[in-house]
């Protein structure tokens, strides 16, 4: 800025111009922590990006694998004890309607678990619903997570699926597990990576104050 006596250029933040010696004002004082803090926020809005969704999905056939496997063994279990005991016909009808009834049973939790389990992951958080009729949502802010594991027994592995679990700082949902995920490895990844980048984003702010 210029003085406005000598109209001379003049330190910016001086208080008396260094030419003439005529006052400028009182200075810039220093700002607060908040303006600080605001201004940071203010000087990142244009860079921020809005809150998109990165994944979404729901409970696996492939989560059950073990029990369709024990289903499997027993169904040729009970064919097998049939033909090697001579059942009778009755005999051969309970036997076959006891394996009918495992096989629906399984179907039946299949189709429950993935119509009641949802899963979102968005660049800012996650979010877990449950319930068929009456639905109940669980969020978890990205900020808020703390660990991101997962593990997988010896089939699972083959195929890729497993369960993630999530390990945050929020009071309501400390631990959220999510079994049957497909691709577990890299979803658990794409959610670990959310976590570090909302840290990065909050540790800036914190040191701009």
């Amino acid at each position: 800025m210029n003085c406005p006596v000598c109209n001379l250029e003049a330190i910016e933040e001086a208080s008396f111009c260094h030419h003439c010696g005529a006052r400028l004002g009182e200075g810039r004082p220093e700002p607060t922590p908040r303006q600080r803090l605001q201004a940071a926020v203010g000087n990142n809005s244009d860079e921020e990006l809005p809150e998109r969704e990165l994944w979404q999905g729901s409970y696996s056939k492939l989560g059950m694998i073990g029990s369709w496997l024990s289903a499997a063994v027993f169904s040729v279990a009970m064919l097998l004890l049939a033909a090697l005991a001579s059942f009778s016909g009755r005999a051969w009808l309970i036997s076959l309607s006891l394996i009918v009834l495992v096989w629906v049973a399984l179907v039946i939790r299949l189709l429950y678990l993935q119509l009641s389990r949802h899963y979102y992951l968005t660049s800012q958080k996650f979010s877990h619903e449950r319930g068929l009729l009456w639905r109940e949502t669980d969020r978890i802010e990205a900020i808020d997570i703390d660990d991101v594991s997962f593990s997988q027994g010896p089939v699972e592995r083959m195929l890729g699926v497993g369960s993630i679990r999530i390990m945050s700082s929020d009071q309501s949902h400390p631990a959220m597990d999510l079994p049957g995920i497909e691709n577990v490895r890299a979803v658990a990844s794409l959610i670990d990576e959310v976590r570090r980048q909302e840290r990065r984003k909050r540790g800036l702010y914190v040191e701009s104050v």
